[in-house]
């Protein structure tokens, strides 16, 4: 299973690249980009399944704060913004309709529950295909711990290994993800929407004694526990509800794909030629 972080891929290219919001232009990057990373690993991994950001958010119902003061270079360019975003959702829905690839997308998830509950489907018996994610977010080193999860940067286009992602994970818990509005595990909830006040720093020493320890609720004083485990089901990616990732191994084990012969036609209409010379990649 090649797993393609869809939004992270599109966003990255337009970014990198400075691309106006045209529509040819976005269309034939974002396929070109996936054709790429199909033809390099499909002989070992198999075939493309994109995991795509939906609308709601679990995390957010659970935890307000998430993602609340979230700042980005977007902020400032609202409308090119939001013509890209266009864009790169009416190229998804065409992938869908026109591709035998699976698109995956669920109200309520981000790619990455996508991402996680699908690595974990794998482990199942008779499941365990091999698998590499697409993307550079090294968030997705704690899928590590899973002996056929590898995972692709297109950034640097370069594998991402971890060697201990059961450590990895715990120190991104101690640590928090301030991008996405989680303090570290000595901080309150709200500390990054109080203005002039800083997080209490979290020493490696500190996490180091704690991995170590068999009993964290003991180890840690009753607030630090709490925050440990607002911070798991935060950003350990086990802790998406079962019943969302029931509703993505459905979609993917029950979800029908378009046919391969609509991709020729596809390129015609929208005048694809490069890609028309390409078409073997694709399918």
């Amino acid at each position: 299973m090649i797993l393609i972080d869809y939004s992270a891929i599109a966003i990255g290219n337009v970014v990198t690249q400075k691309l106006d919001p045209d529509e040819n232009l976005i269309r034939h990057m974002i396929l070109n980009s996936i054709r790429l990373y199909r033809k390099k690993f499909r002989k070992k991994y198999g075939e493309v399944v994109l995991a795509v950001d939906a609308g709601g958010n679990w995390r957010k119902e659970v935890f307000p704060q998430y993602k609340a003061n979230r700042k980005t270079s977007r902020d400032s360019r609202p409308e090119y913004w939001a013509e890209v975003f266009r864009l790169i959702d009416m190229v998804k829905t065409e992938i869908e309709e026109n591709f035998p690839y699976k698109v995956i997308k669920i109200h309520g998830c981000e790619a990455d529950d996508i991402i996680g509950a699908l690595c974990e489907h794998t482990q199942e018996f008779g499941q365990n295909e091999p698998v590499i994610i697409i993307s550079a977010d090294k968030d997705f080193a704690q899928l590590q711990k899973y002996s056929n999860i590898e995972q692709f940067s297109p950034i640097t286009k370069r594998f991402i290994v971890e060697k201990d992602p059961h450590k990895n994970l715990f120190e991104h818990i101690c640590k928090g993800d301030a991008g996405d509005g989680v303090p570290n595990i000595l901080s309150p909830d709200d500390i990054f929407l109080t203005e002039g006040v800083r997080q209490s720093p979290m020493r490696k020493t500190r996490i180091d004694q704690l991995y170590q320890c068999r009993d964290l609720q003991i180890a840690m004083t009753s607030d630090e526990y709490r925050n440990y485990q607002r911070n798991k089901l935060m950003i350990d990616l086990s802790s998406t509800p079962d019943h969302l990732k029931q509703e993505i191994i459905n979609s993917y084990v029950n979800g029908e794909v378009a046919k391969k012969g609509k991709i020729m036609n596809y390129f015609i209409k929208h005048r694809c030629k490069h890609l028309i010379e390409e078409l073997g990649d694709f399918t």
